[in-house]
């Protein structure tokens, strides 16, 4: 198959896996917010499907740097990626988790810092916080410039740093997941444990909650530590 043929093929196929991971997450989510929040989304339906729209349009920017990705290491070994067992010692396996996380919301918290600035805010950033709350919905809806930064570091230190194909699949799992849960607009995890030493630095609903409610504060995706780092940690949200 021609080159060029073989990752827009791949491009596309990465992308129908976004776009369907997105809406079996954020679809299951919701649902849930149905049964433990009645009609907690219920005047929100005009959001939801403009989410619903700029989340699919993400979709399809995100399966770009994925396809890349996907076809140099599948059809020339490009990346760091791979699937022997005993390739990397076992101990590495939980560190590769946390070092694609850390560097995920390294990237996360500052670009997302700069999307605050107001020129950044009025031409990218202001399509997400046209949600208001944010539903479970609205994890990926994004315009697409925001798409593109989001897009890429993942799939950048793919080709940097060794990580097992299942370990990635466990940090594509864990960065769905808490997208989606942050967004919800109530709070999942029991008080107990979000106000532990352990939640204390790890974001949840309650967290984002009050970027939304704030803006410029809360910028973190995963942990609290560049928030508190660089004194923009403004404690929890009211959920």
């Amino acid at each position: 198959m021609d080159i060029a043929l073989a990752i827009v093929v791949s491009a596309l196929a990465m992308s129908a896996i976004v776009a369907i991971r997105y809406l079996a997450t954020s679809g299951g989510f919701a649902w849930l917010t149905e049964r433990v929040r009645p009609g907690h989304y219920a005047t929100l339906k005009p959001q939801i499907r403009r989410e619903i729209g700029w989340s699919l349009l993400s979709a399809l920017i995100y399966g770009v740097p994925a396809g890349v990705v996907a076809w140099g290491w599948q059809e020339h070994g490009w990346t760091r990626i791979y699937t022997e067992w005993q390739a990397m010692p076992l101990w590495y396996l939980p560190l590769s988790v946390f070092l694609y996380l850390f560097a995920h919301d390294t990237w996360f918290y500052w670009t997302h810092r700069l999307m605050h600035r107001p020129y950044w805010f009025r031409i990218a950033h202001a399509v997400h916080h046209e949600s208001r709350p944010p539903t479970a919905w609205a994890a990926m809806s994004f315009q697409p410039l925001e798409a593109l930064s989001g897009a890429l570091v993942i799939p950048a230190l793919a080709f940097l740093v060794p990580i097992h194909v299942a370990m990635l699949g466990l940090v594509l799992a864990i960065m769905t997941v808490m997208g989606v849960t942050n967004h919800m607009g109530w709070e999942m995890f029991p008080k107990a444990f979000v106000h532990s030493k352990f939640g204390d630095w790890l974001i949840t609903a309650s967290h984002h909650q009050r970027h939304h409610e704030r803006y410029q504060c809360n910028y973190g995706l995963y942990f609290r530590f560049w928030d508190k780092l660089c004194g923009t940690d403004r404690g929890l949200g009211a959920l």
